[in-house]
This record gives structure tokens, C-alpha cells and sequence, in this order.
């Protein structure tokens, strides 16, 4: 993603700087996981605060603040950021659904979740769940999508920005 579009956007460098600047901290699969999403979040321009809810480090489950938890899934971080945290829970319809899970599982859960209870993506991370659906979890179906649609406007059944990531890193692999 550096290579195709480091320098189409500043947010996304910045991005990309804060990364490796944090990269010298942090080991292991799940950390470059992490870098991957928060690089789709800026590609996107989606907040990543629509994402993650944070609360200290030392928060115990008991102790989040669930009315100020989104009510879609979401990952809740135990520290500053992501790269500092090693607790993370979900929570969904602002009720824990699971504590202390690794970002691995509290993403695959996040994600899961809106399959399993049938719940539409929000319009603020459309994009990043559309190309994590599609390229990762390899949900592809041909037709419709689970973007909510909040105006009577026809739209896509995907968003061309996603098609045009997809189809800019296969070409990039392909070389």
C-alpha cells in the first residue's frame, strides 16, 4: 500500500510514519494485523475511534463506561492505542460480550458478529469492513451488500474504492 498510494494522501503518510515508528515496539503476527487495519482505516479516511473505544489500561470489565460504547460490534482497547494494548474485549449492543482476548479474536469476533446477528455495516467504516469481507474473510457474494443505507438513493453494491484496492494490490502481487 506504500508503494501504490504513499504519496496520494497525507493522512495516510502520517500513518505510515507513526507505524514504524512504533514498529521497533511490537512483535509478532498480530501486530502487523493491526498495522494492516489501521493502514485501511486511513486509506478509507475512517475513524478509527468508530472502530476502537478506548479506556485505561487498568480498566476492568466491570469498569467500562458501556453507554458511551458504540451500539454496533466493537473492539474495546485497554490502553492509549493499539499498539500499547495487550487486553482487548468486544462489545456488541453496548453489552461485553467477551474480556481479555487477544486483537486477533477480538477482531474475527467483531467481524463475525455482524454475520452471525445480521447486522449492517456502519456508513463510518462501510469501507474497511467491505474490503476486510472480501479480501480476508473471503465473503464474496454477487450481489448486495451489508452497507446500511441510510438515504432512498440507489448506490453500488460495492464501493468502487474498495474494487480499486483490490484490484491495485493483485496487480501489484502480480508483478
Amino acid at each position: 500500500m506504500t508503494t501504490v498510494y504513499g504519496t496520494k494522501s497525507n493522512k495516510f503518510l502520517q500513518t505510515c510514519a507513526r507505524l514504524q515508528r512504533m514498529r521497533g515496539q511490537q512483535s509478532g503476527c498480530s501486530d502487523d494485523v493491526k498495522e494492516m487495519l489501521l493502514l485501511l482505516l486511513s486509506y478509507f479516511d475512517e475513524k478509527e475511534e468508530s472502530m476502537f473505544f478506548h479506556v485505561e489500561d487498568t480498566c476492568l470489565a466491570e469498569e467500562v463506561q458501556l453507554d458511551q460504547v458504540p451500539l454496533t460490534p466493537a473492539v474495546i482497547v485497554c490502553g492509549q492505542s493499539c499498539y500499547s494494548s495487550t487486553r482487548y474485549m468486544l462489545s456488541l449492543d453496548r453489552n461485553l460480550i467477551n474480556t481479555n482476548i487477544s486483537f486477533i479474536s477480538a477482531l474475527c469476533l467483531m467481524f463475525g458478529s455482524y454475520f452471525c446477528f445480521n447486522i449492517h455495516y456502519p456508513s463510518e467504516l462501510a469501507s474497511t469492513l467491505e474490503f476486510l469481507q472480501r479480501c480476508f474473510f473471503s465473503i464474496n457474494p454477487e450481489k448486495g451488500t451489508k452497507v446500511e443505507n441510510k438515504n432512498l438513493k440507489r448506490r453500488l453494491n460495492v464501493n468502487p474504492r474498495v474494487l480499486t484496492l483490490i484490484q491495485d494490490l493483485s496487480d501489484h502481487e502480480c508483478r
